[in-house]
């Protein structure tokens, strides 16, 4: 199991096939993806502090092995304290959103480390978790895609009401998690399977076969599809951008 990536959604736009077919791609952008911390289940030891002051050891282990990546860029006196200590304790410049990813023990990388957008490669299938977009209050046919009432024959005033939501006497109540008018949007999503068209490791675009939870300059995460098989060409643990790429980029 390999890292994923944390990508800005840029827009969408259409890209050409060989044969003039037009595709309509989301544009994902990496924004600096890198690696701010790792998780290992190998003792370590660490500084035991009381009151701001190292007072003893202790040997800890964060019992699963996981890569803490960071994107984007954020000014460091809009960050936390504690945070902030643990982009120096990386030597990483603060990062906007920060996001944690399962991996197998193989498959960790360096502290510091930055991604390339070939970690994924065209044709190969992934599953994308973003934040929908926020509807606000919406009714039962917005949100649940019910059909309304009927519009004629005694139905007035409430064609787009959701309907009867309880039973009869026995329970008298509505349970639960029934489908009703309520607050939309603003939850995390996963769109599973969809297609990487194109890349361009250059500037850090991945574009991806579709549309992807989530509104413009809102972050995602792209991970290997679970229910599809890795390609044999995608690299492993992870495609890495070379200092020398890392340069060329900056003089751009």
């Amino acid at each position: 199991m390999r890292t994923g990536l944390i990508a800005k959604k840029v827009g969408m736009t259409r890209v050409f096939a060989e044969d003039g077919a037009h595709i309509p791609v989301t544009v994902l952008s990496l924004e600096g993806c890198q690696v701010v911390a790792v998780r290992t289940k190998q003792d370590r030891e660490v500084d035991v502090k009381k009151r701001g002051e190292v007072v003893g050891k202790a040997t800890r282990n964060d019992g699963y092995t996981a890569v803490v990546l960071a994107a984007g860029e954020r000014k460091a006196k809009n960050i936390a304290k504690p945070v902030r200590g643990q982009f120096s304790k990386a030597g990483v410049a603060p990062k906007a959103v920060v996001r944690e990813f399962r991996v197998a023990e193989d498959m960790l990388l360096d502290v510091g480390a930055e991604l390339s957008a070939e970690h994924f490669v065209p044709g190969q299938k992934v599953d994308i978790a973003g934040i929908t977009k926020g509807r606000g209050f919406s009714g039962a046919m917005r949100r649940w895609n019910f059909g309304g009432l009927r519009a004629t024959h005694g139905v007035s005033v409430s064609h787009r009401s959701h309907g009867s939501t309880g039973q009869r006497q026995d329970p008298g109540k509505v349970f639960r998690g029934k489908k009703m008018a309520g607050h939309y949007g603003v939850e995390r999503v996963t769109q599973q399977n969809l297609e990487i068209v194109r890349t361009d490791p250059a500037r850090g675009l991945i574009m991806v076969r579709g549309a992807v939870p989530g509104a413009e300059n809102g972050w995602v995460e792209i991970r290997d599809a679970v229910k599809r098989a890795r390609p044999e060409a995608a690299p492993t643990p992870a495609a890495l951008k070379s200092a020398t790429a890392a340069q060329a980029e900056g003089e751009v």
